[in-house]
């Protein structure tokens, strides 16, 4: 290990890194180190059931979002049709609703009571339900959709993305040889980036809280919170937690090989780029039907829903919480957007500047937050902060469900977005700048502030952005670690939701929804940027 790199800002964004991996840290100790005797009870019991219904619904969402997100992709990057450019970016909208928020205005829209199932019975004078059947939306089937239709963005994004960068030579090599040119060349040359956006989508899904929650679906995600709010065993949700951690390192890995694999492609892609067709008519309806689906069940259908009980007045009632969970989950997010900000610029510059093999290492684990479920990030903390009560003998009942405690959670849950962000600005960082300037005697903190920091301005407010987004959404980790009374647009669309008042929430979930366009805007951004310079970072994209 080179010591010349232990310097006083090495070390201090070494303990920096150490402090916010001991949740996980703390999870694994507990689970495997602690009290182990619950392990045969919930091997016999409820974890077979809890593993079953997780994989089920990774199954599910994955091929839903795989046929809404590769069929999207296909028909807006090879074919002309009417609203091409429309669906290009509308695809993504769907991202910006929470599928908490989709899984309570589908419920309140499908159930027996809704407005559809009494319009099919005016329509065909059913008398009750003994006169028809109708799938249950509180169900596994019902799950599987809602989740869908706001996730297959990320398989939609990635895969247009490599469709994009498919020279135009692949294409003709197959019409010579008489092929298909979908299945033959770019489904094949797309699959990395399928599966990369894949495993966003199943990580998303074992991430869930809200919507299995509120369909009652039996998942590892719902047994931590079962088991350590219903059973009152902290121990016993650390063991479902590192069980649920195996899933999320076996996605990691998944989507580690597919950008790798996506990298190689990209550098090997030409700059004749594959233009659009054209197609008949029944085509072009056809292709616009595979668009107008998936956004208008994961966007219009919610909003409109959304909108028509705002309008409908339920909402006015409750405009003064709405206006307080408002403030506190904007003064959350902006405390909490600066907070990670700072700390992912002390990680990334000493990463780049003044850190050895060993310090990289461990600011990359720092940054793995992200990938792991807000359950298990609270049980981690709550283990984590019970620990330091024990040492520094303060008072734990505060600091669990403080302000402070929420900043720390959503520093280890969203470090990696901020990390990525800078860490894609200060790579257009020459190093020679930074070097002339500690030559003319600048001290090092002098060069990032002169330097560097000017030059990666644009990435740090990106990635604020992205943060403050992220942390207005956040459900399960406000839900467990918040003070009492302590309400947030999230909490407040849960509670009220939870209590079949949809309608008293509308107005808080439009806020969350309105606000979330941002990052899609964003993103789309982004994906014409690849359309008009035929490449694009996955890296970027999927921290994105």
């Amino acid at each position: 290990m080179d010591l010349y790199h232990w310097n006083s800002s090495s070390t201090f964004a070494t303990l920096l890194a150490l402090f916010i991996i001991s949740p996980i840290v703390a999870i694994f100790y507990s689970a495997f180190l602690g009290d182990t005797s619950l392990w045969p009870h919930l091997f016999s019991t409820v974890l077979p059931r809890y593993v079953y219904n997780t994989i089920i619904l990774m199954i599910g969402v994955g091929i839903v979002s795989i046929i809404f997100g590769v069929s999207s992709a296909w028909v807006v990057t090879r074919y002309n049709f009417f609203g091409k450019n429309f669906f290009e970016w509308a695809l993504l909208l769907p991202a910006a609703v929470p599928a908490y928020i989709i899984a309570y205005t589908y419920t309140d829209f499908l159930e027996y009571a809704g407005p559809f199932q009494k319009l099919l019975r005016e329509i065909f004078n059913w008398n009750s339900a003994n006169d028809y059947w109708f799938p249950e939306i509180r169900s596994m089937g019902g799950a599987i959709l809602v989740m869908s239709c706001v996730l297959y963005p990320y398989v939609y994004m990635m895969t247009r993305a490599s469709f994009l960068t498919v020279p135009l030579s692949f294409y003709q090599t197959s019409l010579i040889y008489g092929r298909n040119s979908f299945f033959s060349v770019a489904l094949p040359l797309a699959r990395p980036g399928i599966f990369a956006g894949l495993a966003l989508v199943l990580m998303e899904t074992i991430s869930d809280f809200g919507t299995v929650d509120y369909f009652a679906l039996e998942t590892l995600t719902l047994g931590v919170f079962n088991v350590w709010l219903g059973m009152n065993s902290l121990s016993g949700a650390a063991q479902i937690s590192s069980v649920l951690f195996i899933f999320v390192v076996v996605l990691l890995t998944i989507e580690y090989l597919a950008r790798r694999r996506q990298r190689y492609f990209e550098k090997s892609s030409g700059q004749n780029m594959l233009e659009s067709g054209a197609i008949s008519f029944l085509g072009k309806l056809l292709c616009f039907l595979t668009c107008i689906l998936p956004i208008t069940l994961g966007f219009v259908i919610p909003v409109l829903i959304l909108l028509n009980f705002v309008l409908s007045g339920y909402s006015v009632i409750n405009f003064s919480e709405v206006a307080f969970a408002a403030t506190t989950s904007i003064s959350l997010a902006f405390v909490g957007a600066i907070t990670v900000m700072v700390v992912s610029i002390i990680l990334i510059i000493v990463s780049n500047y003044r850190s050895n093999t060993f310090q990289k290492g461990l600011i990359f684990v720092a940054s793995c937050g992200y990938a792991l479920p807000g359950t298990i990030l609270a049980v981690g903390i709550v283990i984590f902060f019970g620990w330091l009560n024990k040492i520094i003998n303060f008072e734990i009942s505060y600091v669990a469900g403080g302000f402070l405690v929420l900043i720390f959670a959503y520093t280890t849950r969203f470090l990696a977005v901020g990390n990525a962000a800078l860490r894609s600005g200060i790579l257009k960082v020459h190093p020679n700048a930074v070097d002339a300037s500690q030559t003319m005697g600048k001290g090092f903190l002098n060069t990032i502030r002169a330097i560097v920091l000017p030059l990666i301005y644009t990435n740090i407010l990106i990635g604020g952005i992205l943060i403050f987004v992220d942390i207005l959404k956040e459900l399960p980790i406000t839900l467990l670690l918040r003070p009492f009374n302590f309400e947030t647009l999230a909490t407040y669309v849960y509670q009220y939701a939870s209590d079949e008042l949809l309608q008293e929430s509308s107005f808080a979930a439009l806020i969350i929804i309105v606000v979330g366009l941002g990052p899609v805007i964003f993103l789309n951004s982004t994906l014409q940027k690849v359309s008009q310079r035929s490449h694009l970072s996955c890296h970027f994209q999927y921290q994105s």
